[in-house]
């Protein structure tokens, strides 16, 4: 009982109790990378032998009537009572075949697979990580940050060159275009440093406005 306690977050039942295929089978998974393992097929030699009674008090059943009924749900009922005994039976086998491929950890008590044991520490990398490659992500991550810092002060650097006085306008006047601080409108090529003048009035227009202040002029033609 306690064997199967330990195994009792990381296995699947994929036995089968009906059908052709009658037999036990488990899955182990790895409790670090969810590798699994199968234990392979077992058939369930009392279920094989019963159904094969079945099958033949069926055929008999046309003959004999009750009897052959009879003898079919006899073998039915005598293959349910051994599932249990078979499937545990089974169960224990898998997991002693399942020793040789997990490994318990003393610290956290999780079974793990091979590649996620530390040998040389006797516990699984979660709780003795790999010093190697612990190293290499470390250095990794080192030249990443250093990168990026030199990466912020060139940027720093090249803020020193851009005027930030000047005011961009970032929809065209005359178009209603996105102009991302362009000089001239890249849908219509109108000057967008220019200032914009009212065509009945003369009035310079505020950039964006749709109406001349002056004297109400829509901008628009």
């Amino acid at each position: 009982m306690s064997e199967e306690l330990w195994f009792s977050n990381n296995y699947s039942d994929l036995s089968r109790q009906n059908g052709q295929d009658i037999g036990f089978e488990f899955e182990f998974r790895c409790m670090r990378c969810q590798d699994t393992w199968r234990s392979g097929f077992t058939p369930y030699k009392l279920g094989k032998a019963s159904g094969w009674l079945r099958q033949a008090s069926e055929l008999a059943s046309g003959a004999t009537g009750r009897i052959g009924w009879d003898a079919s749900n006899a073998a039915q009922n005598l293959s349910q009572a051994g599932w249990s005994h078979g499937r545990d039976a089974a169960f224990k086998k898998a997991i002693a075949d399942a020793a040789g491929y997990f490994h318990r950890c003393a610290k956290c008590a999780q079974h793990v697979c091979g590649q996620c044991w530390n040998a040389q520490r006797g516990l699984c990398f979660n709780c003795a990580p790999d010093l190697a490659s612990n190293v290499e992500s470390a250095r990794a991550t080192g030249m990443v940050d250093a990168a990026v810092g030199s990466a912020r002060e060139y940027g720093a650097g090249q803020a020193a060159q851009v005027d930030v006085s000047v005011q961009h306008q970032l929809s065209c006047p005359q178009c209603r275009a996105e102009t991302h601080g362009a000089k001239f409108c890249p849908q219509c090529g109108f000057h967008l440093g220019a200032a914009v003048h009212c065509h009945s009035c003369s009035a310079v227009v505020p950039a964006g406005a749709r109406f001349c202040p002056e004297c109400g002029t829509t901008t628009l033609n």
